[in-house]
């Protein structure tokens, strides 16, 4: 089986290339192979290569710089995705795509279910958004998976700037009153590749859009404070955390106070769940 990953510098795809190994011929592209800022000009590379599955892990992801780049945040996090879905209709080949939590407003006081309304509050969950409804509106066989809070060992996230400031500084501030789960790209790429040998297995669930992120819930503050832990048993120095509410902490783009998820329906249509976030955030570490 040949499977092309879009993206191969982001935190999942460099998670995929680690968990998909032995599954298939992999083939990890970065943009200057397949450039989803030029959409139209991804469909030749993608007939040449003419994958078997398509696993689109490339996304315009910096939420705040998105709101003074709509126009490249929606050919990323949109047009890209609605060329992949054409393309990999023609070639008969499922798409698989990661959106976010950031689709939703966070005005519920539960955790979100798939078919809930949706009602993104910046330029990147609209783009975000715009990318699902192409996917869905071509028809093809995919799985669009919703996740949130993702932090690996590599990029840019907030497990290493958080190891970084509390080592830097004697006392930070963060954010205690938005509330989801912090969710590892090594989470992310062995549930994707759990869905990928079900569908080989020819034990598919229903194609179409699930949420996938760790279990457990808590605010970035109780992450910061799980990260200051974990420093602190290896004897390194570490600040004193401090919770402030969102008004404190403005920021150009909204974020959505309530992303908890609810993947009940990926565990009970593919037979695939998550380990809880405090786990995971241990096995990343080692």
């Amino acid at each position: 089986m040949k499977i092309l990953v879009c993206g191969r510098n982001g935190q999942v795809a460099q998670a995929l290339q680690q968990a998909l190994a032995g599954l298939g011929e992999l083939h990890l592209l970065g943009r200057n192979q397949l450039d989803l800022a030029h959409p139209e000009a991804v469909r030749e590379p993608l007939r040449q290569l003419a994958p078997d599955l398509i696993i689109n892990a490339a996304a315009h992801t910096a939420v705040d710089q998105a709101e003074s780049e709509a126009s490249l945040a929606h050919a990323i996090n949109a047009e890209g995705p609605r060329v992949l879905a054409e393309e990999a209709a023609r070639l008969g080949a499922p798409l698989i795509h990661y959106s976010t939590d950031y689709v939703f407003d966070g005005n519920k006081t539960t955790p979100y279910v798939e078919d809930d309304p949706v009602h993104p509050l910046g330029v990147y969950g609209q783009s975000k958004l715009a990318g699902e409804q192409a996917i869905a509106a071509v028809g093809a066989e995919h799985l669009i998976l919703r996740t949130s809070w993702v932090y690996s060992l590599h990029g840019r996230n907030f497990l290493l700037t958080m190891q970084r400031l509390l080592q830097e500084r004697p006392q930070l501030k963060v954010v205690d009153d938005q509330i989801g789960a912090p969710t590892w790209a090594g989470t992310i790429a062995a549930s994707t590749r759990a869905l990928i040998e079900r569908w080989q297995a020819g034990q598919a669930g229903a194609w179409g859009t699930y949420h996938l992120t760790a279990q457990g819930e808590t605010s970035w503050f109780g992450f910061a404070q799980a990260i200051a832990e974990q420093l602190k048993a290896r004897d390194q120095p570490c600040a004193e955390l401090l919770p402030i509410p969102s008004s404190e902490y403005p920021t150009p783009a909204r974020r959505p106070l309530n992303s908890r998820l609810d993947c009940s329906r990926l565990a009970r249509e593919w037979q695939v769940s998550q380990p809880h976030w405090q786990q995971a955030l241990i096995d990343c570490l080692k």
